[in-house]
């Protein structure tokens, strides 16, 4: 569905588009990020190229996801990034990110401004690759950073809240306002930064059980666990690890979530798929 005209280019409502035009958070994400010459950058989402033009002269290569064909037209065709720009025409859902960090033989520096309506799938999708990345700076819509950033007890906290604090140090970089964007969004957003703090070579299988045993627990989160995790854990398994059965989803901290999820992994086969869901 095409709504606006921004610079020559229909801007795509199915595609999230909202294009970052406000020069004081452009470098200040540059700022954030500090990218280095002998390191491997990617961005998702570039867009008309607002931070891809600034961060392209700091660096040799720059590679870029864009699914919009007119959008990666655009940038081939740029004169001062076309023979340092690498660009990968998908859907960074189907982007992977370990294959490319092998084939370059070095960990990943993520950034980008994804579409708002992908950022929790992104996020996960990008777990699946922890091993590969260095670090990843996003800006999300406020609500997503919160979910992040969110503590047991909380309205925010969430399977999202679990899965990345485990994974992550995360820190909030910068507020920004939607009138930095053309479209305006109707949200604020933050930018965020994510480091992985868990790689080893069972991370990636053990995502997959934290992730299954988060993804049941908050689907019903107002349940206590001892009725919406009683297929997975009987109550006697619970008080063996300490954990009370009235507890909801909401209230169970960080580590417990990692017992569980440890459990589970010594003692039940679950399909991979269940983690794409």
């Amino acid at each position: 569905m095409i709504t606006h005209l921004y610079k020559g280019h229909y801007v795509r409502k199915r595609f999230g588009q909202h294009f970052l035009h406000d020069q004081y958070v452009i470098d200040s994400i540059i700022n954030a990020i500090n990218p280095k010459n002998d390191e491997i950058i990617i961005e998702i989402g570039p867009g008309l190229g607002a931070l891809t033009k600034k961060i392209g002269k700091l660096l040799n290569h720059l590679s870029v996801i864009e699914i919009d064909h007119d959008l990666s037209l655009r940038l081939k065709n740029n004169s001062s990034l076309h023979k340092k720009l690498c660009i990968f025409q998908q859907d960074v859902l189907t982007f992977d990110f370990s294959w490319f960090s092998n084939q370059k033989k070095q960990l990943l520096r993520v950034f980008g401004n994804p579409p708002y309506n992908i950022s929790t799938p992104l996020i996960f999708h990008l777990f699946h690759h922890i091993n590969s990345i260095h670090d990843i700076h996003l800006m999300l819509q406020e609500e997503v950073v919160d979910r992040l950033l969110a503590n047991p007890g909380s309205k925010s906290y969430s399977r999202l809240s679990v899965v990345a604090q485990y994974y992550c140090k995360i820190s909030q970089i910068l507020t920004v306002s939607s009138q930095s964007f053309i479209p305006q969004p109707n949200v604020r957003s933050k930018l965020v930064r994510l480091i992985p703090i868990t790689q080893t070579k069972e991370s990636l299988h053990y995502v997959h059980f934290l992730s299954f045993v988060t993804k049941e627990a908050f689907s019903q989160r107002r349940k206590k666990i001892r009725n919406s995790l009683s297929h997975l854990f009987p109550s006697e398994i619970l008080l063996k690890m300490n954990i009370c059965p009235n507890l909801r989803a909401e209230n169970i901290t960080i580590s417990q979530y990692h017992q569980l999820a440890n459990w589970l992994s010594r003692n039940l086969n679950i399909p991979k798929h269940s983690l794409r869901k």
